[in-house]
């Protein structure tokens, strides 16, 4: 996978090559203002604050394809996720992950490593029946099974590794700064 080679779009509309972010460690995660996960947010922006000015980047895709939790504008999606979580890690425009509207970049981190189960316990089981129907709807395109899945690219651009909504935060931020 060539992570560089990806352009995104962001907020304003404009494009921004991946290529910006070269030789920096990169948490790229689809997120959602009102999911059961979207406390997440305090932790990522807690791994931010740790480990930005050692060579962190997390990149946000707000995505509106799990149970339409995401539904406003870029600038509203924006606005509550700096005033209730503070986050300033960059957020880019809102995108598609699954489907035949995907989003180049996200097909391909999902493809390159696929979804391996949501791992164990009530959570799990219940993130289990909640994506089968989000596998219906997309049918075999739906590689990402629901927001907050993190893709850990590091220094060189390599995709190491991928992180479902389930996993523990303290796991992804021991991966992130064995990277650093």
């Amino acid at each position: 996978m060539a992570i560089y080679d990806y352009n995104v779009k962001a907020m304003d509309g404009s494009m921004v090559s991946l290529k910006d972010y070269e030789g920096k460690v990169l948490l790229i995660v689809n997120t959602a203002t009102g999911c059961g996960f979207t406390p997440q947010y305090t932790d990522l922006q807690a791994i931010y604050d740790a480990d930005h000015d050692k060579g962190l980047e997390i990149l946000d895709f707000p995505c509106n394809q799990f149970a339409n939790q995401a539904p406003g504008e870029d600038e509203e999606i924006h606005t509550f996720c700096t005033g209730r979580f503070g986050i300033t890690f960059p957020q880019f425009s809102k995108l598609d992950v699954n489907g035949e509207n995907a989003d180049p970049l996200f097909a391909e981190l999902a493809i390159e490593k696929p979804f391996e189960g949501f791992g164990k316990g009530l959570k799990a089981l219940a993130m289990n029946k909640v994506a089968k129907a989000v596998d219906k709807e997309h049918g075999d395109k739906a590689y990402i099974k629901w927001n907050f899945t993190k893709f850990l690219v590091d220094r060189e651009g390599n995709l190491v590794a991928r992180f479902e909504p389930t996993a523990d935060m303290a796991d992804v931020k021991a991966a992130v700064e064995k990277l650093l």
